[in-house]
């Protein structure tokens, strides 16, 4: 869990009057250092609940997006694609994933090269557990109304779809 710090001020507002005296405006720099701050925090809350069943949330999201396929089985480029991480920490979460008995691997028969990760019932199991209790914790955000929640949803996308993220005029929740 991250440490409460109780400081007497604001270092990341702090930070930003110093920053305007110096350099100009401050209100971008202080939006990002703040994101950094609670992408901090929220992974300190994480931890401390998924650690217990062996999970980082990289390894967690994996284990949800298997349980929300067809099939509970995707192609590891798949899998990529729809976290939006790279190749190389895919498979370095599968690789866990299988020594821990949450996930089997085994060819694509649609692609002779490719591989398909499947969740097993332990990984069902261990998923419908740590989800209970990230849902209790509200992911991290209990500080927040729903209403900002939808809020804060809609600003980072506009930041996400400004750095591609989304194909230009696609669906949302397509």
């Amino acid at each position: 869990m991250v440490r409460a710090l109780g400081l007497p001020f604001d270092p990341i507002e702090r930070a930003g009057e110093t920053w305007e005296q110096r350099f100009g405006p401050a209100a971008a720099m202080r939006a990002a250092t703040s994101v950094f701050r609670v992408q901090q925090i929220l992974l300190a809350r994480f931890d401390e609940v998924l650690r217990p069943h062996g999970l980082t949330f990289a390894r967690y999201e994996v284990l949800v997006l298997l349980t929300f396929s067809r099939t509970g089985q995707l192609p590891l480029k798949v899998i990529g694609s729809r976290l939006m991480v790279h190749p190389t920490s895919v498979t370095n979460a599968i690789d866990r994933l299988v020594a821990a008995g949450f996930v089997d691997r085994r060819p694509n028969p649609a692609d002779g090269r490719g591989v398909l990760a499947g969740i097993t019932e332990r990984g069902r199991a261990v998923v419908e557990v740590a989800t209970g209790e990230l849902t209790a914790l509200d992911f991290g955000l209990g500080d927040l109304p729903e209403a900002e929640l939808d809020t804060l949803f809609r600003v980072l996308r506009r930041v996400r779809l400004g750095a591609g993220d989304v194909a230009e005029g696609a669906v949302e929740g397509g």
